[in-house]
Parts: structure tokens; C-alpha cells; sequence
């Protein structure tokens, strides 16, 4: 039988692969992967991410290995020599089919476009499978037949839809007779511009990714709702980047709940519940990418709010980036950030809107900086999150909300734990001291001022947002 050629994108798993069990069902396989540095570093990741990638890549040839499935890898730079690339194995391996699974950002399916038409000209087969959603953007539309805009009525339309065959895991293929063919040498990453963090922070492969599901159903799970906000508590999933780059399939998650819950996704533990609507979330902004594709070009989704006068402000941007701002949640997060490459979710929201509220400082800089530094950098939610905070996007933060960080600190993270973690200088403070140092104390812990006055910064928004209504 001729073989098929799958090509690995951010689906880097051989349990519940979709397009890996339909080419496996048809004839022995051949993997590929297409390294493409200059066009992922021009899309903004940064080393936390393309490490992660590159030991992600490492797991999935050892996994491959046991199928008896050859790993060929390529580096081609950019998009554009995909199709070129991919042409030359199939030639070469005399391949009659390409399998991947469906990426949805503009960038990505203009590539998929370029490779199916080249495939189609050369007289091969190129399939494109879902995978990392329930449902293809497109299914799931309002009334009026629009893409929904709003996560609520969405996520409502999720549940009333989704059904056993779209849950179902894709089998794991059987080990396939050996091929003629060797995987090849995975090159190293060459230097950054960054130094990517320990990755024993974060080990990669589906084992360790199916290891943290685990853990997290049993200890943390039907707490979730309760503990999520708390960063000092480890109360999330920590799935995120394994879920970024498909090391772990939403299917083997959301069966994993069902497995835990009854049977149920929107009913039952509230803790479990609350997880599932962050996985929709997930879904929800794969399909604004798809049915609203300005985002992916630097746009606003509320496209009156391109007209908001953001202002230049390089030393206010630059101590939120290094965690100086005076307000010790926000620099706590940004120093998490930085240090671990990841930022617990609250935390997200919280720096965000001090970014685009308190300093007034377009969301874009933000988005660029956290792509910069995430491990789990993702471009739909990483664009979703901010222009939520920005007042600027879908199901958007009223303008007129404007998070207190002192207030949020003091709700979520009482006694001051995570703040002192991270902003170690603060820690001979008394607790409740530690959340809004003043006067002599900052001298004492050398540590800054706040740069802006909260209720000054939020009248300045609240004029800059209502100038924009008007």
C-alpha cells in the first residue's frame, strides 16, 4: 500500500489525533514535521514557546517510534515553502494523500489553502480533519446566521449541540509494519533572543500533559470554582500550553470530566462545570479568529474602538514589563510572567486592564509582550483575553470597568503569599501592609511608588472611553 503523509502541526499527540487515525485506517504513514522558525518568531512567539515546541516535537518522535512511524523534519523558514516542501516527501516517498488537522488563524489557513491547491495540481489527495474543536467554524451561528460575538448564548448553543460523536476519542493507530525509512536527526534550536526558562518547569509530551489532567481531576478539579482565583493556590489545570500546542486533545479532557461528573459537562460539580466553560472558551475564540479574521491583522473586534487615543508611554510600559509599577499584584504577575513563562489566569485579566486601563497603553504592546514570554502562547485566546480587558473585543469588560489591583489583591490573595513570592522585597512587611506599601515603607523595602493614581488613572479611562461613545 502507498503511504500517507501526516503533517504535525500544534496537534504534537498520537492519542486521539484525528488526522493520524484517518491516514493510519488507510495505509501505512509517514510523519512530517515543518519547523518554521522565521514565520513563528514573526507571528511573535517567543523562546519559552518555541522550546516547548522543540522537546514537544522530541516526545512525539519517541511516541512515533513505537508506531513504527518515521519522523521526517524540515526547516523552512516561513509558510510560504510549504507546499514546495511537503510536494518533495510525497514525491520522494511516492505518498498518495496528505492528512493534517485544521488550524484556524488567517496566516494558517492560507497556508493549508496553498498546500491543498499545489497537492490538488500535482493530482494528490490533501485532507484536512477537525480536531481541535467540537464544532468547525461556521456550524455553531446565530439566528441570523452570524458567527456568535457573545460568549454566553455560544457556549448555550455548545452544549444544546455537541453529542457523543463529536466527544468520541480517535483511536490510537496499531504499530504498522516497519518502512524503509529512518526518522531523521531533530536539530537544535539555534540562539534566541531570549533564554527559554528550565524546562523542567514544564515537561512536554502527551505523557506528562495526560499525568497533569490526572492530578488536577483528582485533587483540584471540584474545587476549581472556588480556588481559580487564588494565584498563591494551585488550583487551576496548568493544561494550557499542552492544550496550545495538542499535546493533549479538549476531547480527552472533556471525557476525562464526564468520566468524574456523571456523564455530564454542564450540569453536575460546579467545579467541573466552571473547567468545561473554559475549554469553550477556547473553542469560542477559534471561531472569532475564523468569522471575524480583522483580529487576526492587528484589528480591534470593536471596530469603533480603533478610534481610542492610546498614549505613548514607553517608561510606563517598560516598568509593567519588569514589574515596577508600585502596585505589588501587578509586578508580582509580570515578575511570574517573566520568570516562569507562564501567569496564573486572574493575573492575566488583572495586568491587562492596569496595562490598558490604568496607563492607557494600547492592548496590542501587551499582547505582543505576553506572546513574547508564554510558554502557552496561543494567538486566539492570548488575543481574546486582551481585547476582553482593552474593552475592545468580543463579550468585552464594560469600559467603565476598571479593576482596583489593591482590591483585587487584597480578595485574592489575602495573606499576601503569592505577592511575596514574587516581590520578595516586601516580605518583612506586615501582611496587610505588603498589598499597598506607602511613605517610609517603600524606602525600607526599596521598593517603587505607584507610577499612577488608581482613581486618577480610572478617571482619565472612563474620559478616553466616553470620548470615544460620543
Amino acid at each position: 500500500m502507498t503511504p500517507r503523509l501526516v503533517w504535525f502541526r500544534s496537534d504534537l499527540r498520537t492519542h486521539d489525533n484525528t488526522a493520524l487515525a484517518e491516514a493510519a485506517a488507510r495505509g501505512p504513514v509517514i510523519a512530517v514535521f515543518l519547523r518554521c522558525l522565521g514565520q513563528w518568531q514573526q507571528h511573535g512567539h517567543g523562546a519559552n514557546k518555541l522550546d516547548f515546541w522543540a522537546r514537544g516535537v522530541a516526545a512525539l518522535r519517541d511516541d512515533l517510534a513505537g508506531l513504527n512511524i518515521p519522523l521526517l523534519h524540515r526547516d523552512i523558514g516561513h509558510f510560504g515553502a510549504a507546499p514546495q516542501a511537503l510536494l518533495a516527501i510525497a514525491r520522494e516517498h511516492a505518498a498518495e494523500a496528505l492528512h493534517v488537522n485544521a488550524e484556524y488563524p488567517l496566516d494558517e489557513r492560507r497556508r493549508d489553502q496553498q498546500v491543498a491547491a499545489a497537492f490538488d495540481e500535482a493530482g494528490l489527495a490533501f485532507h484536512a480533519h477537525r480536531d481541535a474543536v467540537a464544532f468547525d467554524p461556521g456550524e455553531l451561528l446565530t439566528g441570523q446566521g452570524d458567527y456568535y460575538s457573545v460568549f454566553t448564548p455560544f457556549a448555550k448553543a455548545w452544549h444544546r449541540q455537541v453529542d457523543a460523536e463529536r466527544l468520541a476519542l480517535r483511536e490510537t493507530p496499531a504499530p504498522q509494519a516497519r518502512l524503509a525509512i529512518e526518522s531523521d536527526p531533530l536539530p537544535a534550536l539555534p540562539s534566541l533572543v531570549d533564554t527559554p526558562i528550565d524546562g523542567r518547569h514544564w515537561p512536554a509530551g502527551q505523557g506528562p500533559a495526560a499525568d497533569r489532567l490526572e492530578r488536577f481531576l483528582r485533587y483540584r478539579g471540584k474545587h476549581y470554582h472556588q480556588q481559580r482565583d487564588f494565584p498563591a493556590v494551585r488550583g487551576t489545570s496548568e493544561l494550557s500550553p499542552y492544550l496550545a500546542l495538542g499535546m493533549i486533545s479538549h476531547r480527552q479532557c472533556l471525557q476525562a470530566v464526564m468520566s468524574e461528573n456523571g456523564g455530564q459537562l454542564a450540569d453536575g460539580d460546579a467545579g467541573l462545570s466552571a473547567w468545561v466553560s473554559e475549554l469553550i472558551w477556547r473553542e469560542f475564540y477559534q471561531h472569532i479568529v475564523v468569522g471575524f479574521p480583522r483580529v487576526c491583522r492587528h484589528r480591534a473586534f470593536q471596530q469603533h474602538t480603533e478610534a481610542l487615543a492610546w498614549r505613548d508611554d514607553d517608561a510606563g510600559f517598560a516598568a509593567w514589563c519588569e514589574g515596577r509599577t508600585g502596585y505589588p499584584l501587578v509586578d508580582a504577575a509580570m515578575r511570574q510572567l517573566v520568570q516562569t513563562g507562564w501567569m496564573h489566569n486572574r493575573l492575566r485579566m488583572v495586568t491587562a486592564m492596569f496595562l490598558t486601563k490604568h496607563l492607557l497603553i494600547d492592548w496590542r504592546r501587551g499582547e505582543r509582550f505576553f506572546l513574547r514570554h508564554l510558554v502557552d502562547g496561543e494567538f486566539a485566546a492570548n488575543n481574546g483575553g486582551w481585547q476582553w480587558a482593552a474593552s475592545t473585543g468580543t463579550d468585552a469588560a464594560p469600559y467603565f470597568r476598571i479593576f482596583n489591583p489593591t482590591t483585587q489583591s487584597t480578595r485574592f490573595d489575602p495573606q499576601a503569599d503569592f505577592i511575596t513570592e514574587f516581590v520578595p522585597e516586601l516580605s518583612n512587611l506586615a501582611t496587610k501592609k505588603r498589598h499597598a506599601p506607602v511613605g517610609d515603607l517603600l524606602d525600607s523595602a526599596a521598593y517603587p511608588a505607584p507610577i499612577v493614581d488608581h482613581k486618577a488613572a480610572r478617571a482619565r479611562a472612563l474620559d478616553a472611553f466616553k470620548t470615544l461613545k460620543n
